[in-house]
């Protein structure tokens, strides 16, 4: 399918079937911040150029926000080098997302303190937001966490209902009120559209360089690491 007819199913995903799958597959937070660190690795939540500028705000600097996305770059003489296709969240020196601050609660789900929290809960990108669901417009759809837009903090899918994907999460397959199964899916149907208009943008602004080091192509144009446009 292409990205215009994807974009067109999205703009007619109906919210009560989203919920209803939502409520099949059942989901609470647990706070557990499984979602908020790098396991060992890279935590990749993809992050719009919209969202990096309303989470920085007058506080933070592009580069506190955001990163390029690692994949499609090689390490090179003096760092990093090559060209990618999105934004991730910034990361800290373990690999967690640089906005989860560790606490003192043990997350095992009893309603005590939490292990840590969001220090920009409030302003945390869709992809955080709708976590650990996301929407497969094509019926072969593998669900796996790459490609523009779909990049998932955590591991593969571990459940469908329709074309609703759970990806791995100790709070999936619990009960969740109609309320909030409505609300996550209408969320979840605005950061589906859009993943789908940013990759239609990157697409459409997309322009060879070769410039040195590293190049994001992302829905405005080509930018610098810092978020700076390219000459």
């Amino acid at each position: 399918m292409e990205l215009e007819a994807e974009l067109a199913t999205a703009r007619d995903l109906d919210v009560a079937e989203l919920a209803d799958a939502i409520e099949t597959i059942g989901f609470e937070c647990t706070r557990c911040g499984a979602c908020c660190k790098g396991h060992g690795g890279e935590h990749t939540a993809t992050v719009f150029p919209d969202e990096v500028r309303e989470i920085a705000g007058e506080e933070y600097d592009w580069r506190d926000v955001a990163r390029p996305m690692p994949f499609g770059l090689s390490a090179g003489e003096d760092g990093p080098e090559g060209e990618t296709f999105e934004w991730a969240l910034a990361t800290d020196a373990c690999g967690d997302c640089a906005f989860y601050a560790e606490g003192d609660g043990d997350g095992d789900g009893d309603g005590g303190d939490p292990p840590g929290q969001c220090t920009i809960y409030g302003d945390r990108p869709l992809i955080c937001e709708t976590y650990p669901f996301s929407v497969g417009l094509e019926e072969d759809d593998p669900g796996e966490a790459d490609g523009l837009g779909t990049t998932e903090p955590m591991g593969g899918v571990v459940e469908r209902a329709g074309v609703v994907r759970a990806h791995e999460c100790e709070g999936l397959g619990r009960d969740i009120s109609r309320e909030d199964a409505e609300e996550l899916a209408r969320t979840l149907k605005e950061r589906t559209v859009r993943e789908l208009e940013e990759a239609i943008g990157v697409r459409d602004n997309y322009a060879p360089t070769d410039t040195h080091g590293v190049v994001v192509h992302d829905s405005e144009g080509q930018k610098r690491p810092d978020g700076s446009w390219l000459d």
